[in-house]
């Protein structure tokens, strides 16, 4: 299946530091655990690999490694051999990756056998109640012509998974599921060909729908999870204007982009690659990558990264990095990386089943041995089996966390919190370090003025004039406080224009107005006492300057909630791109004594993973772009319903209101849902050490079995509905 790879190859390994080298691919046919630890072993086995980890959500496989006897032609070789296809990643693969369509097949899995187990049933009644030989034959022959199809589609699940585990010479939870449920139908079908007294198909059906139902729920909070590192692509444009040779423009398309090409930006345009700028002042707003809300100053020489937007007037940017290698691009790396980490945490339920497969297979085969021994025919020693094999059904084992989820999700709704991912619950309870982003997290992003406002009557409705004409943030909170306040523009302006990393000027009736930096305004004002504020100053006419000042205030509850997760015994910390006097500022009021400033995505992630290598659990809530790989990282994640795109789809939970309480409120839940999860397997193992001995003993039929399995699973169900978080602080 190898086939030789062309040499442009080459162009796709990216130096690294120290002689290394890496190579992104995409692999689009993985489709379990099993195929991901036979790409990750194959690169592996090169000679010179230091790395080698596939991101399931985008099959991204990214393999590292040093010296020359390993080249991505021999890399793509590796996985090829493995049996899988494989060519170099680009970013419209993380784009185009499409949701999972597996929910959608358990539900009409479901619901067919649901449907099914309900007409089985109400034949099966007749039989219960008595019924002739020939009018019993009937009723079994009618199920099964209904059980059958149903088996052959419903349980495709299931066989599936356990077809794929038996070729690879292992076993799964659903080898012998998979078994009970064949050798059950076989026997029923023998009994009606021979007219035997007995049927089991309505427990057949029965199981089958209660297992699907488990399956179905872990199905819908897994899909939840699934990384969405694409909506990253929403913060470029399509394309751009090049600036040619002669000076003329013409667009291009953004994978057209490369090194060394000049690009025109507009005011109000995201940039769509790295570069300098080597013609033009603006100012560009990078909340996107530090979270800060105050814009900064571009002129030529100004280095800027894709996906910022430019403010105030065009600019000619020569680009020196796109695609994988931009800023953005290091940023979907280091999130797939953090995914990718956390991926590996083993559920419980994960955790519980590994022994279930082998144990059950054993005492099936026991239970059938003894019996022939004992002197029984193979029908009963068969049958005997079979109801080991119901009976010990990890139905209640499937619905033990699942349940529990959705019964949390439910919690958590009615609370104005969305979880994305029912695993993170488990994470989430464990969490004993909490660290905060500033802006829009622990503050609303959202920048108000602040002490008594200096301007009223003409002068009022000339800044809004100003301010409604720029899309600076400051212009738009100063904006909206006067819209809101009730003054209306005024009409006396003429030529209203922007100056670029300045602000706005107009011609009014008393000679110009000014709207923008303070030192640019009135030299007069103290500009050096407030350059670590967010301010903005006014002036009209030969009128002293007036300064306006603007804070972006904490979120409610914001003191409640540190308080709270202090009260819990947690460690509360913030990594923040602020600037430190405002993060100080916010520690100091919140009472935090822990904080970090002007800290980068890469700065975030870092130091979450060593909090993590220490032993750390951690909770990251965070809002923006810069937040995205540390949300990533962190044990668990929450994220503010405000946040960016791309911060809602790396966090595992959003609060959907402007309260900061919802975060421990969350933690209180999951701790709530973990005591019942683990409540859950204490019953489906007492309800197994209970049931196994009678079926053993041939005390119980399938149906009985199926019955007996049905009642645990409800009683399982029960106890999940019951969930409260405790009451209190320390919750």
């Amino acid at each position: 299946m190898a086939s030789a790879a062309p040499p442009a190859l080459e162009a796709f390994a990216v130096p690294l530091e120290g002689g290394r080298r890496r190579l992104d691919l995409h692999v689009p046919d993985l489709r379990c655990a099993g195929c991901i630890g036979k790409v990750e072993r194959a690169v592996a086995a090169l000679p010179g690999v230091t790395r080698g980890r596939v991101n399931f959500s985008t099959r991204r496989l990214t393999v590292e490694w040093q010296g020359s006897q390993t080249t991505p032609e021999a890399v793509i070789d590796a996985v090829e051999r493995a049996g899988f296809a494989a060519r170099p990643f680009a970013p419209e693969d993380a784009a185009a990756t499409a949701a999972d369509p597996e929910s959608k097949r358990l539900l009409k899995a479901m619901a067919v056998a649901g449907f099914a187990m309900m007409n089985i049933m109400l034949l099966s009644v007749s039989v219960w109640s008595g019924a002739e030989a020939a009018t019993r034959d009937l009723f079994h022959a009618i199920s099964a012509l209904i059980a059958i199809p149903t088996l052959a589609y419903s349980g495709q699940p299931f066989f599936r998974s356990a077809a794929a585990a038996l070729r690879r010479g292992r076993t799964n939870m659903d080898v012998p599921i998979s078994i009970g449920v064949l050798l059950a139908t076989g026997m029923s079908l023998h009994e009606t060909l021979t007219s035997g007294p007995h049927a089991w198909f309505d427990g057949v059906v029965m199981l089958l729908f209660f297992l699907l139902v488990g399956r179905f729920l872990d199905s819908m909070m897994r899909d939840r999870a699934r990384a969405g590192v694409a909506q990253l692509m929403k913060a470029l444009p399509r394309g751009a204007m090049v600036v040619t040779a002669d000076g003329a423009t013409e667009w291009r398309a953004i994978d057209e982009l490369a090194p060394a090409m000049r690009v025109l930006v507009a005011a109000g345009e995201r940039l769509p690659a790295d570069g300098i700028v080597e013609d033009g002042r603006s100012a560009i707003d990078r909340s996107l990558v530090t979270g800060e809300s105050r814009p900064e100053p571009a002129g030529p020489g100004t280095t800027v990264v894709a996906g910022t937007l430019n403010l105030e007037a065009p600019l000619v940017v020569k680009v020196t990095a796109v695609g994988e290698r931009s800023f953005l691009g290091e940023v979907i790396r280091m999130m797939e990386a953090a995914e990718g980490g956390r991926a590996r945490h083993v559920r419980i339920a994960d955790r519980a089943s590994r022994l279930y497969a082998p144990v059950v297979h054993l005492l099936a085969i026991a239970t059938a041995a003894g019996w022939l021994i004992a002197g029984a025919g193979w029908h009963m020693a068969i049958t005997t089996a079979i109801v080991v094999l119901i009976i010990t059904c990890p139905c209640a084992l499937g619905l033990a966390v699942p349940a529990v989820q959705v019964r949390a999700a439910t919690l958590l709704m009615r609370r104005g919190i969305l979880l994305k991912d029912g695993g993170a619950l488990e994470r989430l309870a464990r969490v004993d370090t909490v660290v905060f982003d500033k802006t829009g997290t622990l503050t609303l992003g959202r920048p108000e003025p602040v002490g008594t406002f200096p301007l009223a009557g003409a002068e009022a409705g000339e800044a809004l004039a100003l301010a409604r004409a720029s899309r600076h943030p400051l212009a738009r909170a100063l904006a909206s406080a006067l819209a809101r306040g009730g003054v209306a523009p005024a009409p006396s302006l003429l030529h209203i224009r922007e100056r670029p990393g300045l602000g706005l000027e107009a011609e009014g009736p008393d000679g110009p107005v000014r709207l923008g930096r303070p030192d640019w305004v009135d030299p007069a004002l103290p500009v050096a006492a407030m350059r670590d504020e967010l301010v903005l100053a006014f002036r009209s006419g030969e009128r002293p300057g007036r300064l306006l000042r603007f804070a972006d205030p904490l979120r409610p509850a914001a003191r409640e909630a540190v308080a709270r997760l202090g009260a819990m015994g947690l460690d509360v910390r913030i990594l923040s791109g602020d600037r430190a006097e405002a993060v100080e500022a916010a520690a100091t009021t919140l009472g935090i004594a822990t904080w970090a400033a002007a800290q980068t995505p890469a700065d975030k992630l870092a130091a979450i993973r060593a909090l993590a290598a220490a032993g750390r659990r951690v909770l990251v809530v965070g809002d923006g772009l810069n937040d995205a790989p540390a949300l990533a990282a962190g044990h668990a994640s929450i994220a503010p319903a405000s946040a960016s795109d791309v911060g809602q789809t790396a966090a595992d939970l959003l609060f959907l209101g402007d309260g900061l309480d919802a975060v421990p409120e969350a933690i209180a839940i999951a701790r709530a849902a973990d005591r019942g999860a683990l409540q859950n397997f204490a019953l489906a193992i007492g309800y197994n050490a209970l049931a196994v001995p009678i079926a053993i003993a041939g005390l119980a039929t399938p149906l009985i079995a199926a019955l007996a399995m049905s009642t645990s699973s409800l009683i399982v169900v029960g106890n999940a509905l019951r969930l409260r978080p405790a009451r209190g602080a320390a919750a």
